[in-house]
């Protein structure tokens, strides 16, 4: 065990701390703003990964609609699961919000695809972009919901979808495996160097994210109660419920890894973009993204040494 767990921190870990030290040290000295960064990320090398994995993966359409029925029930046990423990502690309404963004939206992006790609190759990389294109969608919905309640637009939700390219290039994807088409070599050249920037570019803004968001935490303490319940829910009932639902859905070999890990990823980043639009808690979240990023550095490699 303790064996695996150093092979893991040494293979798959240590060359994704790199870019994360390096961000988290231009955030640190030289002030570093992430936002420029994360727009190139999110408009440019974000689709290009997920539209070259999808062209080219070898998945079948059973994959797919697993990967989706999961995603589906999950977010659904999970949710349920939130609103239980936040009335059996008596949190606030804004901290419930905050809970519930913290415990079922994960840093599957940014944190997960570089991860699972060095855990699990383009094997891995193929299940897990089909994971991804879904919780960008519900997190865009559903998400808002969470965080708006009262005040929550299904249409301004369902806009927000159509505003990311990532959907765009999924659905073209898409179009060329009907179509079984294929792109200029020079075009595709093109777009397997940007998807290539894809992943150290996501961890040293991830990195830069952990300074900035450990600087608000440290600002503005929250409640107790309210932190060790997303601490819980996020880094064990998650992964816990991940768990029991794929194997209720008879899932295995590596895309049963690969979900199992996505899911057990620390909270997203995004999460708290919507908690402070919304009031849901931001200083919660903002501390449960610190931690649990920091928690998984010692959870993840164990998770993986497992499986």
């Amino acid at each position: 065990m303790l064996t695996s767990f150093l092979s893991t921190l040494y293979s798959v870990f240590l060359p994704i701390s790199l870019p994360v030290i390096a961000g988290a040290l231009l955030k640190r000295f030289r002030g570093m703003e992430t936002r420029p960064l994360s727009t190139v990320s999110l408009y440019i090398m974000s689709p290009a990964l997920i539209f070259e994995t999808l062209a080219k993966a070898e998945i079948t359409s059973a994959d797919v609609m697993v990967t989706a029925a999961f995603c589906i029930l999950n977010i659904v046990v999970l949710w349920l699961l939130c609103l239980a423990a936040g009335r059996l502690l008596k949190l606030s309404q804004p901290e419930q919000a905050g809970l519930a963004l913290t415990t079922l939206f994960t840093n599957s992006v940014n944190y997960g695809l570089p991860l699972v790609l060095l855990a699990f190759g383009q094997a891995g990389l193929d299940n897990a972009s089909v994971y991804v294109i879904i919780q960008i969608i519900i997190i865009n919905t559903f998400g808002v919901y969470l965080a708006a309640r009262s005040h929550f637009s299904a249409v301004q939700a369902v806009k927000s979808i159509f505003m990311l390219p990532s959907i765009y290039a999924a659905l073209l994807a898409v179009l060329i495996r009907i179509t079984e088409s294929t792109l200029p070599d020079a075009l595709e050249t093109g777009i397997s160097m940007l998807s290539a920037a894809y992943a150290p570019l996501a961890l040293v803004i991830l990195g830069a994210q952990m300074i900035g968001t450990r600087e608000g935490a440290e600002a503005s303490p929250v409640s107790a109660r309210g932190f060790w319940s997303g601490m819980t829910m996020r880094m064990i009932i998650a992964p816990l419920t991940a768990w029991l639902l794929l194997a209720l859905l008879s899932v295995d070999g590596t895309l049963f890894a690969v979900i199992l890990i996505l899911s057990a990823m620390p909270a997203a980043v995004n999460a708290v973009i919507l908690a402070e639009q919304y009031d849901a808690a931001p200083r919660l979240v903002s501390k449960c993204i610190l931690w649990t990023t920091l928690a998984s550095f010692v959870l993840l490699p164990v998770l993986i040494g497992i499986l």
